[in-house]
């Protein structure tokens, strides 16, 4: 679990340098046709399931829940979309409920107010807030709600990370998230999000001792931009030092944007892993 050895410290790097190390578009050329075929397979994906589509679970624009079912009181992955707290939705994201769904594993994608709109931490309590709905609301949508774990991909894995404490949450598998705030506060991206120590030290799992004591799975690509790596394989080994149950693991060339092709796909390695999860927290 040890970081990637061609990881940089980040406060050794200059302005541009930190910039750069944590803008995935720019380091992935390809991101424009990508996130325009996810765009194309979710607006179909949406089309095939409208029933419960656009569920309102808070008084905000984006305080919105997309539930796709794959079966009667099943088992239900949350879904947290990823921007960095600052752009994209959840429609950009209903491509990747084909791969749980294909084995009777129902998908929630909650929405949230996108920074500088909201504070980090009211985005945080936003995403539990649409959990809480959940509970409430998925005897009559069709899932169990004692059959629960969370997901999310780059902000939505640090969401999912601090939303693994809620009870009715068994679970968690975080993909190429973030989890110590500090180095983003540096970066441009501090801009629209204006975090503080506070905010940061509250919302940073890798600065607070110990941890959920529940079955969590941190997922990056190898292909990633090393500081992202590091930033998954150190909070595993956070988490394996104070005895908690973890497990780390890295795609094989896979970058930011083509990990999600492992959950959109039913054998990815991605809906293997949230199926194990599965497994192993039922009963």
């Amino acid at each position: 679990m040890s970081a990637p050895v061609d990881a940089p410290h980040w406060r050794k790097l200059t302005q541009e340098q930190l910039d750069l190390a944590f803008n995935n578009t720019l380091h992935v050329p390809e991101t424009p046709s990508i996130v325009a075929e996810w765009d194309r397979l979710s607006a179909e994906m949406r089309a095939r399931h409208p029933q419960s589509l656009d569920l309102r679970y808070g008084p905000r624009e984006r305080n919105r829940i997309d539930f796709l079912k794959a079966g009667d009181d099943g088992p239900t992955l949350v879904f947290i979309h990823g921007g960095y707290w600052q752009t994209r939705a959840k429609e950009n994201f209903t491509f990747c409920a084909a791969g749980p769904m294909a084995h009777g594993i129902n998908v929630a994608l909650i929405g949230y107010t996108l920074a500088p709109d909201a504070t980090l931490g009211q985005i945080v309590d936003e995403v539990r807030t649409g959990i809480d709905y959940l509970v409430t609301e998925l005897p009559t949508l069709g899932g169990n709600p004692d059959r629960m774990i969370v997901s999310g991909w780059s902000a939505g894995g640090h969401l999912s990370s601090m939303s693994l404490g809620h009870p009715h949450i068994k679970a968690g598998l975080l993909i190429s998230g973030i989890y110590d705030l500090e180095p983003i506060r540096h970066s441009y991206l501090n801009a629209k999000l204006k975090l503080d120590d506070a905010t940061i030290q509250r919302n940073s799992p890798m600065r607070n001792p110990g941890g959920v004591n529940k079955p969590l799975v941190i997922v990056a690509g190898s292909g990633e931009l090393p500081l992202l790596r590091k930033q998954s394989a150190d909070y595993a080994a956070h988490r394996a030092a104070h005895g908690l149950p973890v497990m780390y693991e890295e795609i094989p060339k896979a970058n930011h944007f083509t990990m999600m092709d492992e959950l959109a796909s039913p054998t990815g390695r991605l809906t293997t892993l949230v199926r194990q999860l599965f497994e192993r927290t039922s009963g």
